[in-house]
């Protein structure tokens, strides 16, 4: 069982040629509105992987929290634990190229009401050998409550560093696994990209926890207290990049969940965050787990 503390937003997307400078206005293309944020884009990543899946987190009493969530729960994501709160629901505006980055901007709305009241109601049927994800689209007090509970109780926990915070340094040990970008786990270990082999090093060293850093089209690093190792991405050519590291982190935890090993695990989500990129949108584009059971297949 997984279960994700985190964020619900929906997206809204518009595409231009190129992104904005300060100051800049850049004619678009089109716009759409999709289901997001970090939680619950994960959410329904480790749910498409096959994992049962548990969303705690909030969203408004308005218009836009049955459009938020209606993916995950045609997904089948368990959402019994997912509150109301009297605010709006949370938005996220994503502007995306023509070469497939993006810049967002976050209005949290409910997701700036979850609590670690929350944490505590929400995580009340955790048991050991569970998993737990969480990132920090939310309060970081709940966040913090959420990887207490989640050591109290024996669960494993996983932590994305995105997106990155004054306190993130101080948070991340408490996770069993950090999953971080290049620029995530450059600020985390205080040392430049060029150095991050050391760096990652260095940090496992310090905190005894386990780092993965996800490389883009590089695939994706990790370091642990036994060792380290490296996992190939899957040539695309990407339409989307939005939602590429949610899906890695929704498809690792899943394989975690599922018993396999970390190197496996890391290899699975990699291919699933490239295939996620071939999409516009983030939720949209996450894929199943049988198109990532192909791919491994032609490998």
């Amino acid at each position: 069982m997984i279960t994700i503390f985190g964020s619900t937003n929906l997206d809204q997307i518009g595409t231009v040629t190129r992104l904005p400078r300060p100051g800049e206005t850049v004619a678009g293309g089109t716009f759409s509105m999709a289901p997001g944020g970090k939680g619950a884009n994960q959410a329904l990543a480790a749910r498409r992987a096959g994992a049962e899946v548990l969303h705690v987190s909030a969203v408004g009493d308005d218009a836009f929290a049955d459009l938020a969530t209606a993916l995950l729960r045609e997904g089948g994501v368990d959402l019994s634990r997912l509150r109301r709160a009297e605010a709006a629901t949370g938005i996220a505006m994503i502007f995306v190229d023509a070469e497939g980055e993006n810049v967002i901007a976050i209005l949290p709305g409910a997701n700036g009401s979850v609590s670690p009241d929350d944490a505590d109601a929400g995580l009340d049927r955790l048991g050991p050998g569970d998993i737990v994800l969480v990132q920090q689209e939310v309060p970081q007090a709940a966040t913090r409550r959420a990887l207490e509970i989640a050591r109290q109780k024996g669960a494993r926990s996983v932590l994305n560093t995105a997106p990155y915070l004054p306190d993130t340094a101080e948070l991340a040990p408490l996770a069993d696994i950090v999953i971080a970008n290049e620029t995530e786990f450059s600020l985390l270990s205080g040392r430049p990209i060029a150095e991050l082999d050391a760096a990652m090093a260095d940090w496992v060293a310090r905190t005894g926890r386990t780092i993965v850093v996800t490389l883009g089209p590089e695939g994706a690093r990790a370091a642990t207290p036994d060792g380290t190792l490296s996992v190939p991405a899957h040539k695309v050519d990407p339409v989307d990049t939005v939602g590429a590291g949610d899906t890695f982190c929704g498809y690792l935890a899943a394989a975690l969940d599922a018993g396999l090993d970390l190197e496996t695990a890391m290899r699975r989500a990699a291919i699933a965050g490239s295939l996620a990129c071939l999409k516009p949108g983030a939720q949209p584009a996450i894929p199943h787990k049988a198109d990532v059971d192909a791919v491994l297949a032609q490998s």
